[in-house]
């Protein structure tokens, strides 16, 4: 599986539909998702799935002419876990394939799920790829890979009983080795205590800025994430990868609830980088810090205060299909 910011054919997202999560935020969810779509179409195609035509009407309304609407049945946008992931096989010259994961709702929280469980493959056969089904659930935000070899994760999400419970860590292990073709997993602890709904993604905490360096989310001494975050930095230090610790994290209040944001679920594209913001004051600091960390690319920071609540960000709702040499 190549790295995120390797170079991308497109992006695919979903647009959000799912009215008894995101209630009287359903419509501060569309906006949002508009503006991450249009944000990544100024770099590169969007394909944006809707569950129905008139959705798709909406949609078509509001996207820019980079992005593509297709109608396809879906419970929910949250494409980064319920799509596939794609692969090169160089058993096969080189050809590019979709990993179709089980996907049950991060251990069946929200329902129904039938339709997000099938859409991978879906979206597989869609850009024109073979598909291989997988045997295990897995959500995309779940790993973050560097494209040599390296897959980062965390024992509280892919551990979870109500993901795998019939598997073993060394089988589970085995799993992401032959699907995606990694050749080593770096297993990190927790996530955020702000995570709420996924257990602990990875794509809250972690992201690859080249071949084995991280950027990591940090914490300071008293915060309840400053424990687990500097033993994921230990982890990851100790299996040989490049650390430079993060600590903006933005808290903010949604729909009268407690929310935190991450900086660090940003979505990479080509020639670009775009980054939730809060519209609180660290939004500089964090916009300044991922810059920093990929000279050569813009960054967009792109309100997502909503999508943060509904439990993600930019990285959430996008899932790359990388280009064919």
């Amino acid at each position: 599986m190549p790295a995120e910011f390797a170079p991308h054919e497109r992006t695919l997202m979903a647009w959000p539909c799912r009215a008894s999560m995101w209630g009287t935020e359903l419509e501060n969810a569309r906006a949002e998702h508009t503006a991450v779509a249009n944000a990544i179409a100024a770099f590169e195609p969007v394909t944006m799935v809707c569950a129905d035509d008139a959705q798709a009407a909406d949609a078509r309304a509001r996207l820019s002419e980079n992005v593509t609407v297709v109608v396809i049945d879906i419970d929910d946008s949250w494409l980064r876990d319920s799509g596939p992931c794609f692969v090169f096989d160089a058993q096969d010259g080189g050809a590019r394939r979709a990993v179709h994961f089980g996907f049950n709702a991060w251990g069946e929280k929200f329902t129904p799920w039938d339709a997000d469980a099938a859409v991978g493959a879906k979206l597989g056969e869609l850009v024109g790829d073979p598909v291989d089904e997988a045997p295990f659930v897995l959500e995309g935000g779940s790993i973050a890979v560097d494209g040599t070899g390296a897959l980062v994760t965390t024992e509280q999400c892919l551990l979870h009983p109500n993901r795998n419970p019939s598997l073993s860590i060394a089988e589970i292990e085995a799993g992401l080795l032959e699907y995606l073709g990694a050749e080593r997993v770096v297993w990190l602890g927790q996530g955020l205590a702000e995570d709420r709904d996924t257990d602990g993604h990875v794509d809250l905490i972690a992201a690859f800025t080249e071949a084995g360096e991280l950027l990591m989310q940090s914490a300071p001494e008293g915060d309840v994430n400053h424990e687990p975050m500097a033993e994921n930095a230990r982890r990851a230090r100790a299996a040989g990868l490049r650390v430079h610790e993060f600590p903006p994290l933005a808290r903010i209040e949604v729909a009268g609830e407690p929310v935190g944001l991450s900086y660090l679920n940003f979505y990479v594209c080509n020639g670009g980088v775009v980054v939730p913001t809060a519209l609180v004051d660290s939004d500089d600091d964090a916009l300044q810090r991922i810059g920093a960390a990929y000279p050569d690319r813009d960054v967009v920071g792109v309100p997502a205060r909503t999508i943060a609540w509904g439990g993600g960000g930019p990285h959430c709702i996008t899932q790359q299909v990388p280009a064919c040499d």
